[in-house]
């Protein structure tokens, strides 16, 4: 464990962390170093300052990697009494600075199914090995790509209580897949994303009906596209944008149906 990146937030973000109130706890942030068949993972911490035991959320990036938007997520989370671990999907160091790249890195692991999900699951690993972590409780939420990891996690069979989507892929899966789901499992997507189009709205609530045992919902934000929740994002001839409506709506029904599931 090291310390964590201390250099100034963007004010946009800052805002964002500070919209959930300092608690009366003290909050503590560190990078946190684990491995993956050989492979070096640099993800981020937070948690509140105490015993525990907590329940621990598992915090999937966008297609960026780890940086500063999920690592306060993550504190954010920990203000709310959460144990949050941001995971590293594409590995230490490797953090795509232009949209091209960070596309063709995604591609990568969408193509590799059985890899995106290791990874995913050798970071839940990790939180769930974390001091202070309730390994009974724990649930994974992921934005864009992350929102895509999360929920192949799912399908992994991961013990996992809830996963939440925050304008991710749905992709879908071989006949009878999504029974393997054990999460509740909460989409929330933009009705304007087109990159989540409504017919892979439409395919992804047929194939979850085809397992009545799992528990799903899906919300959609008029509006919105891709990347809603994700302050800073203005491409809107590429389909994404931040609303500021549709990330505080979507993060206060994350955070009703976390306290649902880990409660």
């Amino acid at each position: 464990m090291t310390t964590a990146n201390s250099e100034p937030l963007h004010p946009d973000l800052a805002a964002l962390r500070d919209r959930e109130p300092v608690p009366p706890f003290a909050v503590r942030t560190a990078d946190v170093r684990y491995e993956h068949d050989g492979t070096s993972l640099l993800g981020h911490l937070a948690a509140p300052d105490g015993d525990g035991p907590y329940p621990g959320v598992l915090v999937v990036h966008d297609w960026f990697g780890v940086g500063d938007h999920v690592r306060v997520r993550c504190e954010m989370l920990a203000r709310l009494g959460y144990v949050a671990l941001a995971a590293d999907i594409f590995g230490e160091g490797v953090r795509p600075t232009t949209g091209a790249e960070a596309s063709e890195l995604a591609r990568g692991f969408y193509r590799d199914l059985p890899l995106l999900r290791a990874r995913a699951q050798a970071g839940l690993a990790r939180l769930a090995a974390g001091p202070g972590v309730d390994p009974s409780r724990l649930a994974a939420i992921g934005y864009c790509f992350g929102g895509s990891t999360a929920l192949q996690l799912a399908r992994s069979g991961a013990e996992l209580a809830g996963v939440v989507s925050f304008h991710g892929g749905l992709q879908t899966g071989p006949p009878g897949e999504a029974a393997a789901i054990r999460a509740s499992v909460l989409v929330l997507t933009g009705g304007s994303d087109p990159v989540v189009p409504d017919t892979a709205v439409a395919a992804w609530q047929d194939e979850l009906r085809q397992a009545p045992g799992v528990e799903w919902q899906v919300v959609t934000y008029s509006g919105a596209m891709h990347a809603f929740s994700v302050p800073g994002t203005n491409a809107p001839e590429h389909g994404s944008q931040f609303q500021p409506t549709a990330e505080r709506r979507s993060w206060a029904a994350m955070k009703a149906f976390l306290a649902e599931v880990l409660g």
